[in-house]
């Protein structure tokens, strides 16, 4: 069967689905007011603790040296926590990350989109979205990195949600830890919607780390190409307690990925997320449990997860597994993927690691 069998019409739903989903005035109305912020808020909470209570879900890892074979060894090593997480949706969201659009190595392999698609096209006949919202433009990343080609090989929509932005309202805190309104994506907060993360594995200068979470997290705040709401997620000054990681946390409440993949084939190390050098570490992970597939990254990496707030007040929430030692990994031991990666200087100064 080709491959545009029974999904040619995908980019053409997707789009006006998205249109569709504008609220009749949302633009002029309070964050504050109405009943379906705060249930979504609730419901976005309550997803990520059903599965973290769901017999603790797994995390695959798997190490190898090609990069579409092992990251669809990892989906494949989860297969029935992948289905669980798509079934129930009505559409998926792949969200690749693209730090800045001209340097490759920020930006998640194309093949490790591919890789996600050869693992759904057999089975899932949902339309299919690959969505980003870069801080630059997004379009122009798209292209630069092969990206458009994906809709004629897979029946997709590859969409830069900048360009026509469909929002939520919510709010995060701003540098004067003032409550801050915000626009959020609508598809990101979209009950219906299987949001998955698909992250190229790299420090951060922030939050020493950008994985499956922040990759979503960090981009859910509206960039419409005159202003960028993204901003409003840093503090004034780098520290440890930066208010990006409350602020994570908060979005967490909103965002929440239903599935993390996380592309380690060749990571990123130093000064992430956009300006690093290469680090050859040849793995993928995959996880119904972001919080989870992110501890594990982190502690690949040669990082203390614990040190990092947004993950602790994560797990403290119920939002996830935490600690490494009780988190299920199939696939490759753990030991066997073990890295020291260079942190960013002003993480390394901030963290005081050598």
């Amino acid at each position: 069967m080709s491959r545009n069998d029974g999904r040619c019409d995908r980019r053409e739903f997707l789009r006006t689905a998205s249109l569709g989903a504008l609220w009749t005035g949302l633009a002029g109305s309070s964050l504050w007011s109405g009943p379906a912020r705060s249930v979504r808020a609730d419901l976005a909470a309550d997803q990520a603790k059903s599965i973290a209570a769901d017999a603790m879900a797994r995390v695959s890892l798997v190490k190898g040296g090609d990069r579409q074979e092992i990251i669809f060894k990892a989906l494949k090593l989860i297969e029935d926590d992948v289905w669980a997480a798509i079934d129930r949706k009505k559409r998926i969201l792949i969200k690749p990350n693209m730090a800045v659009n001209r340097n490759p190595l920020a930006v998640t392999h194309v093949d490790a989109v591919r890789a996600v698609l050869e693992f759904l096209e057999p089975r899932c006949a949902k339309p299919i979205t690959i969505a980003e919202s870069g801080v630059l433009n997004t379009a122009d990343g798209f292209k630069n990195n092969g990206y458009y080609a994906l809709e004629k090989e897979y029946g997709v929509a590859v969409v830069d949600l900048n360009a026509s932005p469909v929002w939520r309202p919510y709010y995060v805190f701003n540098k004067d830890q003032a409550p801050q309104p915000i626009r959020v994506y609508a598809d990101f907060v979209d009950p219906d919607v299987c949001l998955i993360s698909l992250p190229r594995m790299k420090t951060h200068d922030t939050v020493l780390v950008t994985l499956a979470l922040k990759n979503v997290l960090m981009a859910a705040p509206v960039n419409d190409y005159k202003k960028s709401d993204k901003g409003y997620l840093h503090g004034p000054v780098k520290s440890l307690n930066d208010i990006m990681h409350f602020n994570l946390f908060h979005m967490a409440r909103r965002v929440w990925p239903d599935l993390a993949v996380i592309d380690g084939f060749e990571s990123m190390e130093g000064d992430g997320p956009a300006w690093g050098t290469p680090h050859e570490t040849r793995l993928a992970l995959a996880s119904r449990d972001p919080l989870a597939a992110d501890i594990i990254g982190t502690r690949i990496m040669g990082f203390d997860p614990g040190r990092l707030i947004s993950f602790k007040a994560m797990a403290e929430a119920g939002m996830g597994a935490a600690e490494v030692d009780k988190i299920p990994i199939v696939g490759t031991p753990l030991d066997q993927c073990l890295f020291k990666f260079k942190p960013h200087k002003k993480m390394a100064e901030i963290f005081q690691l050598t």
